[in-house]
């Protein structure tokens, strides 16, 4: 990205934020991030729009520098630097439009947090795409680097989402399978489809169920090699019993040597890259969802008391994240 000058960071930043939100918003998200030539038939094929309504978005980023014409052919594609915008602004997208409920209704929560945490509630699918766009650039090759390194065959990752991680995971090697889990039908109906238009879904299991579940059902967790958590971790830990013993559970399943890769967030993390966005993180947990976070010590303890014989931790992925690595 080239910024002409300090004062400008803020403008270009709120504008990017924007337009690649009303993308996600009217789905064109999903062909921009390709990286393939498209054409406006293209986008109206996968929005339902109209040709008209979608060009004029289209001259917009165009204008912005986000997407490059194809010189005589009436096609497009994601300007070289759009993956690192959309990485930059997804903190923007998370923090405002994410927690816009919060934000929007902060004197409902500070007056009365469990009636208004009733009333006021976040959109998944809004909190799913800023979270993909932090975290392909931050916490997803982390946690990918840990997988090749164990050579790990069978994956299961909780909390998965559209499952895009595993099936990036899967796509690496063809020897690999994997187990997504989640608690969201919808998520869990985009994994199929994602599944199926990545080709892998001979090699992928969609289960429909909660992290807690596993405690009475293991199975899916049988044999796994790693077993992935991103971001998922602390609303279990909200019930320490229970966090404990879906731990223990992990714990007993995992293939000897196995791993278990949490990515999660730390309580107001203090080194300076992170201070910032760490204190939004925290104080929107704890004060608008009702998430304690602990440290990175009182994580990494947690780990230890489940029986896991060595437990990692990294701080260089996100602000105010971290990644456990805890071995069987």
């Amino acid at each position: 990205m080239n910024l002409d000058s300090a004062r400008e960071v803020g403008a270009d930043f709120a504008a990017v934020a924007a337009l690649l939100q009303i993308g996600a918003e009217i789905g064109v998200d999903q062909v921009l991030d390709s990286g393939r030539t498209f054409g406006i038939a293209d986008l109206a094929e996968a929005t339902g729009l109209s040709q008209d309504s979608l060009r004029n978005y289209v001259h917009a980023l165009s204008a912005a520098g986000l997407v490059a014409a194809e010189d005589g052919k009436d096609l497009y594609r994601a300007s070289d630097d759009y993956a690192d915008w959309r990485h930059e602004v997804g903190y923007l997208s998370w923090a405002l439009t994410a927690n816009s409920p919060f934000l929007q209704n902060a004197r409902a929560f500070l007056t009365d947090s469990e009636s208004a945490a009733d009333t006021y509630r976040r959109d998944g699918r809004r909190v799913a795409v800023s979270s993909r766009w932090i975290g392909d650039r931050t916490f997803y090759p982390a946690v990918v680097e840990r997988v090749v390194a164990a050579d790990a065959k069978h994956v299961v990752d909780l909390g998965a989402g559209a499952a895009g991680l595993l099936i990036d995971l899967l796509l690496q090697d063809d020897r690999r399978s994997g187990v997504a889990l989640d608690l969201s039908p919808a998520a869990c109906d985009a994994a199929r489809e994602a599944a199926g238009r990545a080709g892998v879904d001979d090699r992928l299991q969609v289960i429909e169920r909660s992290v807690e579940s596993l405690i009475t059902d293991p199975g899916p967790l049988e044999g796994a090699d790693v077993i992935q958590a991103c971001f998922v971790m602390h609303d279990v830990l909200q019930n320490e019993t229970v966090f404990e013993d879906v731990l223990r559970t992990c714990h007993k399943a995992l293939a000897p040597g196995g791993v278990l890769a949490v990515v999660d967030a730390v309580s107001y993390g203090q080194e300076a890259r992170e201070r910032k966005f760490s204190a939004l993180f925290t104080y929107l947990h704890s004060n608008f969802m009702g998430i304690k976070l602990p440290t990175a010590d009182q994580w990494v303890e947690k780990f230890r008391s489940a029986g896991f014989s060595n437990v990692d931790c990294v701080s260089q992925i996100m602000p105010g994240g971290r990644l456990f690595v805890a071995t069987k």
